[in-house]
């Protein structure tokens, strides 16, 4: 049996056209491809590629200057923040929400739309592995090209599970039997209707959207489309820490918001999903508003009660 496309560039002895990420003693870091007969340049003197080729992993190698750094494959985490960039890219702390929220699982079949460079696409298909499929679409062809560049040059090669449209999601969707679609867009609330139609019962759908007002239409679209249960939202941030001796604090920059992710489930088809039992506050919803759970009538008897001086659900000991 075959290794999976890009495995065998993970491990053994470095070898030409190897991505190498070198660490100086100040901890900055330095990502070049592996070239037979090239130098390595830098401020602090230079040493040839040669030395490297042949050698494993943890090797640390010395510049003419004589300083020393360390040679270690680039994680797919560095790898991502130092690809060349057409869009943002996804962080790797959303990417890996997406993995796991999104209960990403070898063998799927996924929708992207917004591929931008190219780094949630990576993070998709090493998790999807070669059975799987993955079908990204994308409206800038400029985009599309430099997405396509990095996710094969982080594999080695074409990745076989990978197909790239250059166009609109809801224009150009023709797949069915979806388990996951992933949106990464200004307004993915124009897709619904056309990924609801794709996905499978039971299957996800995930938004990754820049700021709250994307973030609240989003999901007062998903209620009122009525083909989804209850979406769910939330952010991550990640502060570091800098530990030395007795000296044991957070780091004084963090990696903060990013964007905001939300999932929901396709319900099976002709179901309706269940009345959400909730209690909005006062002025939530103004008296114009269309969508489901309006101020008008929260459509649950716990929420009646509640307005009228009787025990809600939620503040039930």
């Amino acid at each position: 049996m075959s290794e999976p496309t890009g495995a065998a560039r993970r491990r053994g002895p470095f070898q030409v056209g190897d991505q190498v990420q070198l660490t100086d003693p100040k901890g900055r870091h330095y990502t070049f491809t592996l070239e037979a007969g090239k130098n390595f340049h830098t401020h602090k003197g230079s040493f040839p590629h040669d030395e490297l080729i042949g050698a494993p992993e943890g090797t640390v190698v010395r510049t003419t200057g004589n300083v020393a750094y360390l040679a270690l494959r680039p994680l797919l985490p560095d790898y991502v923040l130092s690809m060349p960039r057409g869009a943002a890219v996804v962080y790797p702390k959303d990417a890996g929400q997406i993995l796991a929220m999104a209960d990403i699982f070898p063998g799927a079949r996924i929708v992207e739309a917004g591929v931008g460079s190219g780094s949630l696409s990576t993070f998709l298909l090493r998790a999807i592995g070669d059975q799987g499929m993955l079908h990204s679409y994308e409206r800038r062809a400029d985009f599309a090209e430099i997405a396509s560049q990095n996710v094969e040059r982080y594999f080695g090669a074409p990745h076989p599970a990978w197909r790239l449209t250059v166009g609109d999601l809801q224009d150009n969707l023709s797949d069915t039997d979806v388990d996951r679609v992933i949106l990464d867009m200004l307004a993915p609330w124009e897709c619904l209707e056309a990924v609801s139609k794709a996905l499978v019962p039971g299957g996800i759908l995930c938004a990754y959207v820049a700021t709250t007002t994307q973030l609240a239409r989003t999901v007062e679209s998903i209620r009122e489309h009525g083909t989804f249960n209850e979406p769910s939202a939330w952010e991550t941030m990640v502060r570091t820490w800098h530990v030395e001796g007795l000296a044991v604090r957070p780091d004084h920059r963090m990696i903060g918001h990013t964007g905001f992710l939300l999932t929901a489930r396709r319900l099976a088809d002709g179901v309706e999903p269940p009345l959400r039992r909730r209690r909005p506050a006062k002025g939530a919803y103004g008296d114009d508003y269309p969508g489901y759970g309006s101020g008008k009538d929260t459509g649950t008897a716990e929420s009646k009660r509640g307005a009228s001086g009787g025990q809600d659900a939620t503040d039930r000991g």
